[in-house]
């Protein structure tokens, strides 16, 4: 650890990671917080799905979406990743003194929107305003409560063989949001921005062997299959030719030195599945609105422990590691 923290501890890469698992985890002694899912599977009853995200995108309006829709989007993807049906959200808003409330009016409007779409509810809430210069216009925290449906998934589950599936172009929302922020000509260039449980639950409740679900968000989709061979005896090896990507994201990513499988998704998710159920599901996605351009990007091998590696489109490979640093910070 630094002395300070910086910019990169938001990355969701590898300070991130150590920021999480030298003082977070020690201190709170979680057993639930220690699996480092999307959300926490709660024990009782009735196996609850909670989980909790801030958001701080800048700027606050992009091309596809706003801090809105996000904050209902990112809290959504994550309950249905850990294979739970969102239900319901509490939003908390941090208000700088200043902000027009026409864009306030705006922003609730589309949480609201999104809400609506996504099937669940906003049933709690807290508003605060701070001092002028002392908030960046708005932050928003949501949490979200879910029913557990789909129980067991987890990188521990994946075995060679198996088969990594991504649901649609990488590097949407990074791409989007990083030229909006520049003030860079867009194009037709958006956000992916969308929820994504009922694609969750048409894949879960398909019958197939579906091993982990994760939406990659900071960090991307290098940095993500990163934490799913981070330490376990099995690597992943992509193919870097069946990886779809927007030719402006690309044209964009060249032009600026950036790596679209480190470009933040917010309306995608990672799939690993069994390998005689791959096809089916890949299928099954692509009948769905959220999957119509998945691919078939990768498969689990036992070679190459504990890493991820990618076959290039010029025939070498190389070794992809979580994010360094902060590729574009406030991307959420």
């Amino acid at each position: 650890m630094d002395e300070i923290i910086t910019l990169d501890y938001g990355s969701g890469g590898g300070k991130t990671s150590r920021l999480i698992e030298q003082m977070i985890l020690p201190a709170m002694n979680s057993a639930e917080l220690n699996r480092l899912g999307d959300g926490a599977i709660l024990p009782g009853a009735g196996e609850l799905v909670f989980s909790t995200d801030s958001f701080v995108v800048s700027p606050v309006f992009f091309p596809g979406g706003d801090i809105g829709k996000l904050s209902v989007c990112g809290t959504v993807n994550d309950i249905a990743m850990c294979g739970g049906e969102p239900k319901y959200l509490s939003c908390a808003l941090i208000l700088e003194e200043g902000f027009p409330t026409q864009d306030l009016q705006r922003i609730i409007d589309s949480l609201a929107k999104a809400a609506e779409a996504a099937g669940v509810k906003v049933v709690t809430g807290d508003t605060k305003v701070v001092e002028k210069g002392r908030g960046d216009g708005i932050y928003i925290n949501t949490a979200g409560i879910g029913v557990l449906k789909y129980p067991g998934l987890s990188p521990d589950a994946i075995q060679p063989g198996d088969q990594v599936i991504v649901s649609g172009t990488v590097g949407d929302h990074g791409t989007a949001v990083m030229l909006a922020r520049s003030k860079m000509m867009q194009g037709d260039l958006v956000s992916d921005c969308q929820p994504l449980n009922r694609l969750s639950d048409a894949i879960l409740s398909s019958g197939a062997e579906v091993r982990v679900l994760r939406d990659p968000t900071r960090g991307g989709v290098a940095t993500t299959l990163c934490e799913f061979t981070d330490g376990r005896a099995f690597g992943i090896e992509l193919d870097e030719a069946a990886i779809p990507i927007r030719p402006q994201v690309k044209a964009a990513c060249d032009m600026l030195g950036l790596d679209p499988l480190y470009c933040a998704n917010e309306g995608k998710l990672l799939c690993v599945v069994s390998p005689q159920d791959a096809q089916r599901v890949l299928e099954l996605m692509k009948n769905c609105p959220e999957g119509t351009d998945a691919a078939i990007i990768g498969t689990v091998t036992a070679e190459h422990s504990g890493k991820t590696v990618i076959k290039t489109e010029f025939g070498g490979s190389r070794i992809l590691r979580k994010l360094a640093g902060a590729q574009l910070p406030r991307i959420c």
